[in-house]
This record gives structure tokens, C-alpha cells and sequence, in this order.
């Protein structure tokens, strides 16, 4: 029996190993390939071919994700020439429609381990690496070069950071944006039409988060994925602007309305400082949306304040 026992303990020891080597509930992290990249290249890294993408000077390449998480941008150039050794350049990306961030590389050395794989080209510089922190919600980051005479290359790396849990209530715009009611899994939820000339308008007491879900309207003439943007003002100065894309809904219908098929859920989240704020949500395309919004319930105090 004890000998049984012995045993027991021993696999579950090589057990627990092996999942710990095996990184189980390791964040996960994922490869996020540009809409809009013209072509790629590989270059082979000690001996492993990685997938790389071009930066424009005029044009940003775009990269979409959901958040919160931790986003690697890694560059490398290429040296004007052999005779170099070291090379100077510059990258900028901008979140959701903000400023635009420049990120400066000074005096980056050749990379002896590196090459491109189908050329006999080399003199690649070392990779540099971008990191920045994106939260909740979709996402959307632009990548230009800031560097005329040089070819940078990028690949992007995004790593999931969990979520604590939030109870969500719901809060009523200001306007009075047509109700629209949708129902999910026999849930009847209330959301609110808008567009470009009728934004939603919601009064606010910060510090808090909103959350807005946001739903396109497909009628029979659309077909696919569709692309939209959706501008975030602050008391009347704009705050960002988000690149979301939508599908048809599978599980989400009209309860009324038969003609029309919403579409799935994007979300973004509005970060509000101390005090009273007017928001607008609005689009920038010619489409209507359907938006819901919510904030923690934790806050409603601020409310009634």
C-alpha cells in the first residue's frame, strides 16, 4: 500500500512539471498581421524564418486587437550598404486615433545572425523592440516610418493580460437617440440608434470607465466584414477615434424588425478623469450603429453625488 502511494506521489509531481514547463495558463500571446501591409518579407533569425512587414513614410500600416494587453512592435532595417555598421532611424504609431508617438533609434549595430531568406542580401540591423500597453476594448494602431532613405521592417507580437471582473448597468444618452430592442439568447436588450448628423450624448461623473458596445446595421445589400470608425469627444474636444470592424450577428436578431440583421459587438472603452464630462459618440461612415452603454456599477455613488 505504501508502496502505491508512493508511486501516486511521484506522477503527480512529474504531472505537475510537466505543465508547468508546458506553460499552461501562460498568457497568450499572438501574431497580429497589418489590413493593409504591402507584402511581407522573411527573414531568417538564427536559423528560424520570421514574417516581416513594411513601414511607409506616407501611408500607416494598421494593426487591430482587443485589449488589455501588451503589444511588441519589433523593427529591423535595412543598412543603406555593406560598409556599414551601425544606421539611425525613426518609427511612429498612433492608438485609436491619437497623437502620434516618435520612437528614435540611434547607433543600431548589424545583425551578423540575421538574413533575408529568399535573397542573398544581409546587412540587417539588430531588432529593436516598441513596447506599449493598449486597453480594454478593440484597438487600433497606425505604424508609419519616419525615415525617407531606409527600409524598415516590423513584426507585432501582442501577449493578453486578464481581465478582472466587472458588474456592468447600463446608462441612458442624453439625446433621445431612437431605442432599439435585440434580443440574445431570449435576453431583450435596449439599444440606441446613431449616426453621423445624431451622435449619442451621455453626461458623466468621473473618475470611472465607460463601455460602449457598438453594433452595425446590416440591411440586405451588405455583404461581408464591414470596416467603420467611431469618433470619442470630450467636452466637446476630441478624445480618440477607433478603426472597428463588424460581422452579421449569429445569435443576436431584432425583435421587431425583420428586414434588418445586427451585427456582432465591438467595444471600446472611454477612460473619464475627476469630474463632470459630456461625451459624443459618434460615426465617421455612412452606416448606423447601434450603441449600448455601461459603466461599473461600483460608481453609480458618483452619480448621485
Amino acid at each position: 500500500m505504501k508502496l502505491k502511494n508512493l508511486y501516486t506521489t511521484f506522477f503527480l509531481i512529474i504531472l505537475f512539471s510537466v505543465i508547468n514547463v508546458s506553460g499552461y495558463g501562460a498568457p497568450k500571446t499572438k501574431v497580429l498581421i497589418p489590413k493593409n501591409a504591402n507584402g511581407s518579407v522573411s527573414i531568417v533569425v538564427s536559423g528560424k524564418s520570421y514574417k516581416y512587414y513594411p513601414l511607409s513614410n506616407d501611408e500607416a500600416i494598421v494593426l487591430t486587437t482587443r485589449g488589455p494587453g501588451k503589444l511588441k512592435v519589433i523593427s529591423r532595417c535595412q543598412l543603406p550598404g555593406e560598409n556599414y555598421t551601425n544606421v539611425d532611424y525613426v518609427v511612429y504609431y498612433r492608438i485609436n486615433g491619437g497623437t502620434k508617438t516618435k520612437i528614435e533609434f540611434d547607433n543600431v549595430r548589424v545583425d551578423e545572425k540575421s538574413e533575408f531568406k529568399n535573397t542573398s542580401q544581409r546587412f540587417l540591423a539588430l531588432g529593436e523592440n516598441i513596447l506599449i500597453e493598449l486597453p480594454r476594448g478593440e484597438n487600433s494602431i497606425e505604424l508609419w516610418s519616419g525615415s525617407k532613405n531606409i527600409k524598415i521592417l516590423t513584426r507585432s507580437l501582442f501577449t493578453e493580460i486578464k481581465e478582472k471582473k466587472i458588474d456592468w448597468v447600463s446608462l441612458s444618452p442624453m439625446y433621445p437617440n431612437e431605442p432599439v430592442s435585440l434580443v440574445t439568447n431570449e435576453d431583450v436588450i435596449s439599444y440606441y440608434r446613431y449616426a453621423s448628423v445624431k451622435p449619442l450624448k451621455i453626461r458623466v461623473t468621473g473618475p470611472t470607465t465607460l463601455r460602449v458596445l457598438n453594433r452595425v446595421e446590416f440591411d440586405y445589400k451588405m455583404k461581408g466584414r464591414l470596416s467603420y470608425r467611431v469618433e470619442v469627444k470630450e467636452d466637446r474636444k476630441l478624445k480618440n477615434t477607433y478603426m472597428l470592424c463588424s460581422d452579421r450577428s449569429d445569435i443576436t436578431k431584432y425583435k421587431k424588425d425583420k428586414k434588418k440583421t445586427p451585427g456582432k459587438a465591438s467595444e471600446i472603452f472611454i477612460s473619464v478623469p475627476a469630474g463632470a464630462h459630456i461625451y459624443e459618440i459618434n460615426t465617421l461612415d455612412k452606416y448606423l450603429i447601434l450603441g449600448r452603454i455601461l459603466f461599473p456599477k461600483k460608481d453609480i455613488k458618483l452619480e448621485s453625488n
